[in-house]
């Protein structure tokens, strides 16, 4: 294969951006409406999406097949059949009113990598497998992370009893994908099957365009704490009520959410705050609010300093609260563990981002992703690609082609030069 020289002083290999974006248009018009992008688990969509990426699959050169949770698997055998593998992967549900690029270019970027090793016949000392995961988002059964799950041999059968908004069961929506909800556990692999599980995935956020690189490389998946707060004072009369004597619970929450915010600015160690939800009651013009419930979402790159801030953060809430007279409850929706990428793949993951001639740029992953589960059976690794604006989850969110070329090839660097972790730690 022909190598032609980089602005960055390194090597590149023949674009493999002009195909990606291409099969990223292709995949992004498989959508429940035309007006927006939906593709959600077990539907109509998500089953012709399915095939498609066989089809890729099976075009570079991979065996594919459709797994027992509705992952999309491919394996690329190495120098002889059943070796360990490396997995790659990302999931290729998406959430309503999507954009094109979350999820589905780690699994397409992957496919491309493949498909090149396999035109110049070349044949690694291990497998490659690609995962098309199911269902990351979580929107139809409001549980996320279900094809990892199942992968990872952790999957909740209770959840096949959740519902969807048309009542139906996510048992009943996978018999009509064609899928037997029995034989989840067939999914299943265990940690000796894979060397390790790696994900491409656009950033989600502004920081590598700050910095005016196309790649990052992630240090870890930050963990989440959720919490669902009611601050309750004394409803009353706009007009009558005087000031000094209000129990104003809005007034108490909008105190509430700028502590949060100011907390986390000052932090200085990756720790993130967000009031995603705020509903007052009666929720009339005239009328003082007597009850408001919040969220609040807090994250951060260590799970210590995580579970630290939410303690601080509640005892500033619980204060505002008694000072200004109002009652509190205030509770743990979700908690989620930070995934640390293992250092032996970091390393290995910079060493191929310098290759291509590109700054190092570490950061943390804000977002969720499937090596949340993955980390149960193997060490993760990820390679961020900017996005414009920092977009994601939405019709605006997009990669430049040159960026999802040099993701490619980042990644390709990685795969050819992957050493195993018993070789990687000699």
């Amino acid at each position: 294969m022909n190598e032609i020289p980089t602005a960055g002083g390194g090597a590149a290999r023949s674009p493999l951006g002009t195909e990606i974006v291409s099969r990223i248009n292709q995949l992004g018009a498989i959508s429940e409406t035309s007006e927006h992008l939906a593709r959600i688990f077990l539907s109509p969509e998500h089953r012709v999406a399915a095939d498609l990426i066989m089809c890729w699959m099976k075009d570079a050169g991979m065996a594919a097949h459709l797994d027992a949770i509705g992952n999309v698997c491919g394996r690329y055998e190495g120098g002889r059949p059943g070796l360990p593998c490396l997995m790659l992967g990302s999931h290729y549900d998406t959430v309503r009113d999507a954009g094109k690029w979350d999820g589905p270019l780690g699994v397409i970027t992957a496919i491309a990598c493949v498909a090149d090793l396999n035109r110049r016949g070349v044949r690694l000392p291990f497998a490659i497998e690609i995962v098309g995961f199911a269902d990351e988002e979580g929107v139809r059964f409001a549980s996320t992370l279900l094809g990892s799950r199942a992968i990872a041999d952790t999957f909740d059968q209770s959840v096949l009893d959740a519902r969807d908004a048309n009542g139906l069961t996510m048992r009943e929506a996978m018999v009509q994908f064609g899928l037997d909800p029995s034989g989840i556990s067939a999914a299943a692999r265990k940690r000796g099957d894979l060397h390790a599980y790696v994900e491409l995935h656009i950033e989600q956020g502004p920081v590598l365009e700050q910095q005016n690189l196309p790649v990052g490389v992630v240090t870890a998946i930050s963990g989440a704490t959720r919490l669902a707060a009611n601050l309750a004072g004394m409803a009353g009369h706009a007009g009558t009520v005087p000031m000094a004597l209000r129990r104003d619970a809005l007034a108490g929450a909008a105190e509430c959410i700028v502590a949060v915010e100011q907390f986390c600015a000052a932090d200085g160690a990756g720790l993130v705050g967000t009031i995603g939800v705020i509903n007052a009651m009666p929720g009339a013009t005239n009328v003082i609010p007597g009850r408001v419930y919040f969220t609040l979402d807090i994250r951060a790159p260590e799970d210590q300093h995580r579970k630290q801030a939410v303690a601080a953060i509640v005892q500033r809430i619980e204060a505002i609260a008694e000072r200004r007279d109002l009652s509190l409850q205030i509770d743990v929706t979700h908690e989620n563990r930070t995934v640390p990428c293992a250092p032996w793949l970091k390393a290995q993951m910079a060493d191929a981002v310098a290759a291509e001639g590109y700054g190092v740029f570490e950061l943390p992953s804000g977002a969720g992703h499937d090596g949340m589960a993955m980390i149960d059976i193997a060490d993760v690794a990820m390679l961020f690609v900017r996005c414009r604006g920092g977009i994601s989850h939405n019709p605006a969110e997009h990669v430049e082609p040159a960026d999802a070329d040099a993701g490619a090839r980042v990644l390709l660097r990685f795969i050819e030069h992957f050493r195993p972790p018993e070789a990687a730690k000699a």
